[in-house]
Order: C-alpha cells, then structure tokens, then sequence
C-alpha cells in the first residue's frame, strides 16, 4: 500500500483528520538547568515522544517527527534516536518524516535512501521537500524501489516570510503566483513518477505521490492551491493554533469536495497539554466538527430543491417508485423505525421476492449506475467488479451484473462475501472475482448506518491493489443520524470513506394524495437533509 493510500485508510477508518508533530524542544523536556550529556538528552527525548505516541495513537491519521530537534540532540545519537521513535509507532500508522530537503542527483538519492531504508535508514514513510530545485529534486523519494513512498512539497507555508517567494506572480496570461504552479505541478510530478515506472496515475493499483503543504494561516491561498491542485492530493496545512491559523476558514479552504484531502498538524498543543490523549481526541473532534459544517454548509448552497419535482426524477427511478408501490416494498403509513422515529413511509426491500420484481429491481440498479459519475465519456464504466457484501448484497450484485450485460452491454465481475469463513474447498470469506489491482462497485440495498459498507471497505482494503469508487444503494432516506448531527449515513459514508453512493430517490410525487405529502412534508422538515 503506497505512502497516501495508508494515509486515506487510516483516516477513513479512525475518522480523523489529525496529523500529531513530534517535536522534542530541549525546553519541553524537563532536564536539569545544569549542562546535560548527549545519552540524557536523547533519552529525554526518546521518552518525550514515546509518551505523545502511547497517548494518542487512536486519533493520529499519521506522526511527523520533525529531524531538526533529534539532530540536535548531538551527533552520536540524535539520528539513532529519531529512529527509535519511527520504530515506536504503531504499525498501521504512517510516519512522515519532516526533513524539508532539497537537492538533485546522487545528493537527492541519498537523502532518500537516509530517510527511508529499513536497514541503514531511518525507515519513514513520507518526507517533506523544497521542490524549488524541480523535478529531479523530487524524483528519487517517490520513484524506483520508493515507488511506494509519497513527499508533500512546500507549496506556500505558514511563515509570513513565505510571500518573498511564493507569493510572486509568474509572467503568464493569468498571473498566478508561484504556489499555484507549485501546486498543478503535484498532479504533473505524480503522473512522472507514474510514468517512470510504468504506470498510469487512471490505473486501479495507482495513486498520487505528491501532496502539498499549504499553510493554515493563509486562507485565501489554501483556496487557490486546492483548487490548482484538484479534488485528489493530500494538502498538509500548518498553523493552526499556535501560529494562528483558523481551523474553521483552514477546512473551508482546503477540503476536498467529499471533505477529505486535508490534514491538520499539530505539535505543542498536544505536547504541552495536562492530557495529551484527551487533547489529541477533543483536537480531532473539533477538527471534524468543522469539517462537517463545511459540508452542510456546501450542501445547503448546491442542493435546491427543484422547481418541478416531477420532471426533475428520471424515467427508471419513476418505474422504480411504481412497482416498489404495487410490490408493498415502499408503504405510506406510520412505522416505529429502530431508531425510534415514527416514520409516515417505510421501505422493505425484502419484498422484492418473485421474478419480475427482482428483473425489474435490477434494471433500475443498472439505470442508475449507467447515469452516474462511475461512467466516463465513452460509456464503459469505471470499475472493474461488482462486490455484493453479504447477506442480502449478494443477490443484488447478481441482478447487478447480469443488468448492466443485458441492457448495455457492460461486462463486470461480480464477487461476494461469506459472513463465516470456510475451511474447506477453496476456503476463506471471499467469492467470485477477483479483486485484486481492481476498482470495486460495492451494491446494498439501503444504507442506515453505513457499518456494513464501512465494513466492505475495511476487507476491501486488505487486498492487494483494491479500490472502492462508489456504492449503489436503492433507497436513501436522506435523513439526519440525529437532530444534533446535520449529515445523513449516505452523507457521511461519501465523506469518510471518499466515495460517491448512487441511489434511487424517494422523492414527492404528484400521483401521492395531498394528506400523504402533508405528512411527508412535515416529517422530511424535521429529519431530512
């Protein structure tokens, strides 16, 4: 798994977006006033992460050491101490190695073999660079055998002294600044590095190698270099808290559009804090408080309602709507859901239970993927397997798959899970395709929770070059988890896992008689999204 795919999993899965610095200041480490040996120093120091890592380790999406305190610890033992903090973190949590380095050639080679090789290296999974010296400065931390390393470049950083540089206009037709180059040039450098090794950034197995850092304290510029950068490279964004930098306008600036693609640094406010732990838990929360603000706030700005609701629901999902009706699947009534609303609909897809329901479910399934992102502009789908997580995804990406054969054309795998593993014949909990180096469309029926597709990503993502792009679920209720949460399960399931979720839409129809659209009404005002 490469260095930003670790980065995107482990976030997804913790559901955080906090970058922990380990920084061992000579002042924070409680030594005597009096001169003190290298050996102290470094136990010091040793032990000084040792703490922050043992405290907090279930919020941090990854650890950034930064080299310039342990190298000053002293010539013997400062880079063997760096290293034991590296060997410390937990496996499964990715370091990245703040080095800033920037040179070309045998020079730059060395520096990446220094930084990432097990044996005489320090073992690090990322580092950050100065890309001031171009391509070739970049080239060797995230090509060849470190093909699967990653480096955020400095793009525009949290020092005032940053606009000297990388603030200055360029002379081309628009005048954009030298941070904005700096970050299209992220997208240009990880196809390069694709492309030296045979590659292709499109390809299921691929994923970019560059990411930026882009300081907190400049709002206005982490807004021009994401949308320089695009929707898929990581930004690092320094600054907040210490330096000033305000989370609220950081995540405004610099999420992506799914609110991912942004990490949120942070070092003595952890370190120096009574409880490193609930300050790590209660920094992470926050962070994904503003997070979720942000996106209700997009939401609000870019979900309408629309004026004809009748002409605004495509011909399969008005079919859909019909036969889910005369099959009793979608009842109007009053129904006690489990999470104890009293709801005037309810949708049982268990009731798609004879043959022309299931033939009739499994076009509309077909329709809506074939009318959605997952389809580029020669008309091929942009996956490679149909994955149908037990128990009932398996029948629907059965009628899935034979759908999309028989009305387009479109051949897919189609593969499925076991709930318990099997010890016989061919063994294990997976059925079917393939998923190896493949793109994955994962197909359920609704999603209330999302644990289920949570948990299909969490399998998916323990075999070898699998990627989830979407999931297709046939009813979203668009409701709010809670009246204090402003995001529904199909929300925060795109959000978290970075994933676009088809559905059919239970929309208002004018063929419904005016007392159920006033319950409807009344109920979606207070639950709905």
């Amino acid at each position: 798994m490469s260095f930003f795919q670790q980065i995107t999993t482990r976030s997804q899965s913790i559901n955080s977006l906090l970058c922990i610095g380990l920084d061992p200041h000579l002042k924070e480490l409680n030594l005597p006033s009096t001169s003190t040996t290298e050996e102290e120093r470094s136990e010091a120091a040793y032990q000084f992460c040792l703490n922050i890592i043992s405290s907090t380790h279930p919020h941090a999406v990854c650890y950034k050491p930064n080299a310039a305190f342990f190298e000053a610890l002293g010539v013997n033992l400062g880079c063997k101490t760096l290293k034991r903090v590296i060997d410390a973190v937990p496996e499964g949590i990715p370091v990245l190695l703040d080095v800033k380095r920037g040179d070309i050639g045998s020079t730059a080679a060395a520096y990446a073999e220094a930084c990432y090789d097990d044996g005489c290296g320090l073992g690090a999974d990322g580092v950050t660079l100065s890309p001031l010296m171009g391509w070739d400065s970049v080239e060797p931390f995230v090509t060849g055998k470190y093909s699967n390393k990653g480096a955020f470049i400095l793009c525009k950083t949290s020092n005032p002294g940053s606009n000297d540089l990388l603030a200055l206009p360029l002379q081309t037709n628009n005048n954009e600044k030298l941070f904005e180059k700096i970050a299209k040039l992220a997208n240009d450098w990880s196809q390069k590095a694709a492309d030296s090794d045979g590659q292709s950034t499109t390809s299921s197995s691929a994923s970019p190698r560059i990411g930026l850092v882009v300081g907190a304290t400049d709002p206005q510029a982490l807004t021009l270099a994401r949308a320089s950068a695009g929707q898929s490279t990581w930004i690092l964004a320094p600054g907040v808290g210490a330096q000033g930098g305000d989370l609220d306008a950081a995540c405004r600036a610099g999420l992506n559009d799914v609110g991912s693609g942004l990490l949120i640094p942070v070092s003595r406010g952890i370190s120096r804090a009574a409880d490193m732990g609930a300050e790590a838990k209660k920094l992470k929360e926050g962070i994904n408080a503003a997070r979720d603000a942000v996106l209700l706030q997009r939401l609000r700005q870019n979900d309408a309602p629309p004026q004809d609701t009748a002409a605004s629901i495509a011909p399969y999902q008005t079919e859909f709507l019909k036969f889910s009706l005369a099959e009793g699947v979608l009842k109007f009534g009053s129904f006690v859901l489990k999470s104890g609303r009293t709801s005037p609909y309810f949708f049982n897809a268990g009731l798609f239970s004879n043959g022309s329901a299931l033939y009739k479910l499994g076009k509309s399934y077909a329709a809506a993927i074939m009318a959605s992102e997952l389809v580029d502009k020669n008309g091929k789908v942009t996956f490679d397997v149909v994955f149908g997580p037990a128990y009932k995804g398996i029948s629907l990406g059965a009628l899935v798959c034979a759908s999309l054969y028989s009305d387009f054309n479109i051949e897919t795998g189609f593969a499925y899970n076991r709930k318990e593993a099997k010890d016989h014949g061919e063994g294990g909990i997976l059925v079917g395709a393939s998923m190896v180096n493949k793109r994955v469309l994962i197909v359920d029926d609704v999603i209330t929770a999302g644990t289920a597709i949570r948990e299909s990503h969490t399998m998916l993502s323990t075999i070898e070059g699998a990627r989830p792009v979407g999931v297709a679920i046939a009813l979203d209720r668009a409701e709010k988890r809670s009246l204090e949460d402003p995001l529904s399960a199909v929300q925060a399931v795109a959000r978290d896992l970075d994933i676009p979720v088809l559905q059919e839409y239970l929309r208002l129809s004018p063929e419904y008689d005016e007392d159920v659209l006033k319950v409807v009404t009344e109920y979606r005002s207070r639950y709905g999204v």
